[in-house]
């Protein structure tokens, strides 16, 4: 069986861009590689033939028309299934292509695709994990190649968000956008395209010839480029303005994020429901997010993403009781400073609470600085806890020890986060959590015990205090728990929509 996987980032990233689905990317394919392996020892099960491309984010400065090629750089592992189109006239991630046509249709970007598919195919199932970085026109393949399957992933609300996230104007839940209106201002800051892809061409080019990022000569060649060339811009553009007074004013200017969303988000439905046999969600609060901007019901099925996490499930154990014996507990909060993860909101929850409880929490953070202030806060804040232990950052071989003594996981999300891996990682590890109710979260515990209404300090406040006082029945909130999905139990489910043979 031959599959394509596409999101717009590598899933080997130097710059470890794309989150969660870079890593579930990663895990998936090192699942199918085992499988393969075992397998082809065992001479028996179908082999699955693994393909991955990106595109919208590397572009050529001296070639521009858009192709397709093999990765060039980044890690030499997967060498032989990575690709990536080149010159993709839909920029990546979404916020760099907000509301552009080019996110719809663009001919020449799908004539590379289609050339892709025809040279290194054909596929028995395309998989894209995300939009982003193609024209949405690039799910009707089926046009050429009708035995394929089209199977998309929904870890993002992207087809009904130009902001990717129903994240309104980087400071609230998107409850109402008015019928589309407000998504035109949405993003406080547009970006200009012409400087994107100058910045994207500098660091492919740069990246071709093995100057990797992160190391010394990129970050100072690209720093030094890109300033100098802001400036010129800013010459530039001032120049022209100057020119420009002497001409009437034109009588309307139209939006850069033309255009009109309503539009936007009617068309990709629609190329949905016309050409994906699958859509999969990561949570069951994913799934009614899509039927209620039009995905239809039949095609959208709840399919947790497996996780290499699920392995500490059977290892550990729950906690019997809440709290400790000596009355306190630790909390650990990992990801992200940012508004929407619900860093803030926890932050000015925890400073408002009465001394006499905060003497009764140990806090742990692995979160990188944001160079907001935080830290501060948080320093004056450890002043009045327990104990208070920072990390800026993290990675997956620091979990077992960040987490080895924590009595309770905070997930304050304030925007419906499809399902973050903070809170997989976490639960993985039978540790409870306290959730918001917006997005997957609370969907691990199947219990509304430690659940609270998203940005409610009071509501959260009160969670943590009925778990200080012993009131948290851990029996009954493990007995309704959802065991985490492996990537072994993950890649079978997913061979059933494919159409294969377990």
């Amino acid at each position: 069986m031959k599959v394509l996987y596409y999101n717009w980032v590598d899933y080997l990233d130097d710059e470890q861009r794309g989150g969660g689905v870079s890593l579930y990317q990663r895990n998936l394919l090192a699942e199918i590689d085992r499988q393969n392996g075992q397998n082809a020892a065992n001479g028996a099960g179908e082999q699955i033939e693994a393909t991955f491309l990106a595109a919208g984010i590397s572009h050529d400065l001296i070639r521009r028309r858009p192709r397709w090629e093999s990765m060039r750089h980044g890690p030499a592992k997967d060498r032989h299934r990575r690709y990536e189109i080149i010159n993709s006239a839909t920029l990546a991630p979404a916020h760099h292509s907000f509301g552009q046509q080019s996110q719809l249709e663009d001919g020449p970007t799908l004539q590379v695709f289609h050339d892709f598919i025809a040279t290194t195919g054909p596929y028995d199932v395309v998989h894209f994990n995300n939009l982003e970085g193609l024209p949405a026109a690039a799910l009707a393949l089926k046009s050429r190649w009708p035995e394929t399957r089209v199977v998309l992933s929904l870890h993002n609300y992207y087809p009904f968000c130009a902001q990717v996230n129903l994240w309104q104007r980087e400071a609230a839940d998107c409850r109402n956008d008015q019928g589309t209106r407000a998504c035109t201002t949405c993003l406080p800051e547009q970006f200009n395209p012409a400087h994107l892809r100058l910045a994207h061409a500098l660091a492919y080019h740069l990246k071709c010839m093995r100057i990797r990022p992160g190391s010394r000569a990129f970050d100072a060649i690209f720093h030094l480029t890109t300033t100098w060339g802001a400036r010129a811009s800013r010459l530039l553009g001032r120049t022209v303005r100057r020119l420009k007074r002497q001409r009437p004013a034109p009588s309307a200017r139209a939006h850069p994020s033309s255009p009109h969303h309503q539009i936007r988000r009617q068309t990709m439905v629609a190329l949905i429901n016309a050409h994906c046999d699958h859509v999969l969600c990561v949570s069951d609060a994913v799934r009614q997010v899509a039927v209620a901007f039009g995905l239809a019901p039949d095609i959208l099925h709840t399919s947790y993403i497996g996780t290499e996490a699920a392995a500490e499930f059977p290892r550990t154990h729950p906690k019997p009781q809440l709290p400790r014996m000596d009355g306190t507990l630790k909390l650990a909060y990992l990801g992200y400073m940012r508004r929407d993860k619900g860093f803030y909101f926890l932050l000015n929850a925890l400073e408002a609470l009465p001394d006499a409880v905060k003497h009764r929490l140990h806090l742990t953070i692995a979160a990188r600085d944001a160079g907001d202030g935080s830290g501060k806060r948080l320093h004056a804040l450890g002043q009045d806890l327990a104990s208070l232990s920072y990390h800026d950052g993290y990675s997956a071989s620091d979990l077992d020890t960040l987490l080895g003594d924590v009595d309770l996981g905070l997930v304050p999300v304030l925007w419906r986060d499809n399902l973050p891996q903070v809170a997989i990682e976490m639960h993985a590890r039978h540790i409870p959590l306290i959730t918001s109710d917006l997005g997957g979260a609370r969907e691990l515990s199947g219990s509304p015990t430690l659940t609270f209404p998203a940005g409610d300090t009071a509501a959260f406040q009160a969670r943590l205090t009925a778990a200080l006082n012993g009131e948290i029945n851990l029996k009954d909130y493990w007995h309704t728990a959802r065991p985490p999905v492996t990537m072994a139990q993950h890649l079978a489910a997913l061979r059933e929509v494919y159409g294969g043979v377990s």
